[in-house]
This record gives structure tokens, sequence and C-alpha cells, in this order.
């Protein structure tokens, strides 16, 4: 792939410049409301599942300072993609290209305060296979949500924090999976307009965690019923969430 094959896309108002394939697999705001939503301290250790050119862990560290980032990716190309947007970022970010289901010894042998993901959201049974192979990876659920909520589990030391972004329609698919280690979930509706079903859903997981579950209101992600205008007619709340790298926060 040459560098006409490339883009290199603002993000968080323009405090991270992100390499991104020109046709494929393009993040979009999914990755930063996912960062946004994970309640990090400096000097803590988070490990991204599936982290694709790196957006969620990049701007999760631009945020939080003195994180220890750490990505698994089994796409190589991707892969090398979060490797150089950390660099030209200037934010520590250990990439592992693996197999999520057959992390490496050294990660294995560690524990992480947070993890984090954007799983697949589509059920091959349920749709036809994106044209490009690396979109297809991205996009279309290969491993199942069990091997990667089982996955966060195991490398969560204890009293850690999961959170992950997902289509609305898998929640129960994820409440099925949950391993018994994790507890005290917690989700967060994510609708594109008033009226309107949400369309994505955060969800918190504690490492044996025993609180009850919440289900949380619905945020918003645009003004209005319907858009009326040209441009962006993003809440305040999400507009300071992709253009000033604000937290949302979502409680446990």
């Amino acid at each position: 792939m040459t560098a006409a094959d490339l883009t290199c896309d603002a993000f968080l108002g323009g405090r991270l410049s992100i390499w991104q394939p020109r046709k494929g697999y393009r993040a979009g705001v999914d990755p930063v409301l996912l960062a946004a939503a994970v309640d990090a301290r400096p000097g803590q250790s988070v490990l991204e599942l599936g982290c694709g050119a790196g957006v969620a862990s990049l701007c999760l560290g631009a945020r939080v300072p003195g994180l220890q980032l750490t990505g698994v990716e089994i796409q190589p190309f991707y892969a090398g993609l979060a490797r150089r947007n950390a660099q030209q970022n200037g934010l520590g970010l250990a990439v592992h290209e693996a197999d999520l289901a057959r992390l490496p010894t050294e990660l294995k042998a560690r524990s992480f305060d947070h993890v984090i993901a954007n799983p697949p959201y589509f059920l091959r049974s349920r749709g036809t296979e994106a044209p490009d192979a690396g979109r297809e990876r991205a996009m279309g659920e290969a491993t199942p949500l069990s091997d990667w909520l089982m996955a966060a589990a195991r490398r969560l030391a204890p009293k850690g924090w999961l959170t992950l972004i997902q289509d609305a329609e898998r929640l129960p698919d994820l409440l099925a999976a949950m391993p018994g280690a994790l507890g005290s979930l917690s989700v967060l509706p994510l609708a594109a307009r008033e009226g309107r079903p949400a369309h994505r859903i955060l969800l918190k997981a504690r490492k044996g965690g025993r609180a009850a579950f919440r289900l949380h209101p619905p945020i918003l992600l645009h003004e209005g019923r319907a858009h009326q205008r040209d441009g962006e007619d993003y809440t305040a709340a999400i507009s300071a969430v992709l253009r000033d790298g604000a937290a949302l926060p979502l409680p446990g």
C-alpha cells in the first residue's frame, strides 16, 4: 500500500493526526466515544483488544497522561499503522500483532487495570461480507464475543474494569456471554436523536464486581429530532468529547 492509499485524519479537534487507509475500515466516532468512557488515572495500565490503527488507545492517552498503553491487533497492516500513529503523536503504545484468543506469552503474564474493546458488530449469518478484507475483519464477527470477553476477564487485574462499545442489538449476546468473573455491569445506550432507538451501547464491567446491573438513560448524539441544517449538530456533551477530548462518564 502506497502513501496515496492512506489519509491522515484529525481527531480530537486536531490534537491527534491518524493515518488510515483511504478505502477499507476507517475509524469514526465509536473509538473516540469508547476512549472517553474509560475512567483511567495516570500511571494505570490499559490493554486494547483489536486496536486497529490505535484510535481509541491514542484518544485515551491524549486525555489521560502517563498511561501504560498496550494494543493487540491481528491484522499486520493495521498493527503497523497503530505503531506509526503512536510515534507520530508522541504517545507510548506497545502494539502486539496477535490473535486475542491466542495471546503471546508476555501478555499472558501481565494483568491490566483496564481492558477496552470495540469488537466487530455484525454476525455474518445476518449479512454479506465487505469487499475489503481489512474492513471485513474489523466489522464482521470472526471471533465470537465470548472469546473477546474471556480474554478481557483473564487479562484484567482484580477490581479492574472492562469498557467496550457495541451495536445495541448485540447487548443480549454480550450479557449471555459475560464470564462469571465480570460483574457490576453498567450499560449506557447511545441514540442518534430524540425519539430514536439506541444504535450503540457502552458497557462497563468490573472483575470481581458485585454491584447490581445498571441500565442508564440514553445519551443523544445529535440535537433535535431531525437534521435541520448543514454541518454538524452534535450535542454539546458529544461535541466536547469529539473535539476537545472530554470524558464521557459512565457510572459503575
